[in-house]
């Protein structure tokens, strides 16, 4: 199971932040959001890998039911990308290399902007 985090915008206030699950193991990733149903409003995952890169923060979206708001975030902690993967896609990648994937419900594709400084917060 993965811990709860809640990943703050140092750029602007978001009033209800998501509170998002923190995956930085192997099976975590693997599953990611797939044979769920549904994505809560504020609910969502961080993908967390060991650095930077595009192709390891590369996304699928193969028994994922609903589209999802991507970020891609880098170890410096600056939104690099961001997109809407549509369910049953095959690939998604950064632009950019990354080290974190957030993947949240799509209506909070406001919340980030490419540029944006972000923190990730324990809940």
């Amino acid at each position: 199971m993965s811990r709860p985090v809640i990943i703050r915008n140092l750029n602007k206030k978001i009033q209800q932040p998501a509170q998002v699950g923190y995956c930085d193991s192997f099976l975590c990733r693997l599953r990611g959001l797939m044979f769920r149903s549904r994505l809560g409003h504020d609910k969502g995952l961080l993908l967390v890998e060991k650095q930077d890169s595009r192709l390891d923060t590369s996304i699928h979206m193969f028994f994922v039911p609903f589209d999802l708001a991507v970020f891609w975030i880098n170890s410096e902690m600056t939104v690099v990308d961001k997109i809407i993967a549509k369910s049953w896609r095959p690939a998604y990648f950064p632009k950019v290399a990354a080290k974190y994937t957030l993947e949240i419900h799509p209506d909070r594709w406001g919340d980030y902007e490419i540029g944006d400084k972000v923190e990730i917060q324990n809940v």
